[in-house]
């Protein structure tokens, strides 16, 4: 059996804010993590507490009913609430995941397009970040939201 094969780890990033590898990630000067390639992630804006994604739903990501997977909307919206706390850490810092909860509002049908994931900040503590986010349709359509937890670590 062969190992999977896996992009090249970045360069140490500790040095950087969250916000900072965000945003070089969305200028491609950092590579973005290979999740983001196999979900069709794109980053579209960064600024600390705020970021914007777009992915468009393929043939891979439908289920037996036809529509797309909820698997998808929630690990769109946990990469996005994720991210969104991750814009606030100071350099050395990180974090991990307490928490998601996730609301699905409308089915994603295979010809929605692009879809919008758009997270906010609502705390960023000293040790708990929570976030909220939604993906909405090119029309504008709320489909699903969600909010996170997450615990953030000292770079110490």
């Amino acid at each position: 059996m062969t190992s999977p094969v896996f992009a090249p780890l970045p360069p140490d990033v500790t040095q950087f804010s969250g916000i900072e590898i965000l945003q070089k990630m969305m200028t491609g000067e950092l590579p973005m993590p290979p999740m983001a390639e196999v979900m069709g992630l794109r980053g579209v804006h960064a600024e600390a507490g705020r970021v914007i994604f777009t992915s468009t739903p393929r043939a891979e990501f439908l289920n037996p009913m036809g529509t797309v997977h909820g698997g998808y909307a929630m690990t769109l919206l946990d990469t996005v609430l994720a991210c969104t706390v991750h814009s606030t850490l100071a350099a050395g810092q990180s974090y991990t995941t307490l928490e998601v909860k996730a609301n699905f509002v409308r089915a994603i049908l295979p010809d929605a397009g692009e879809l919008t994931i758009e997270g906010t900040i609502l705390s960023a503590g000293r040790r708990i970040g929570t976030s909220d986010a939604k993906i909405t349709d090119g029309k504008g359509r709320l489909l699903a939201h969600g909010s996170t937890t997450c615990m953030i670590f000292s770079g110490e």
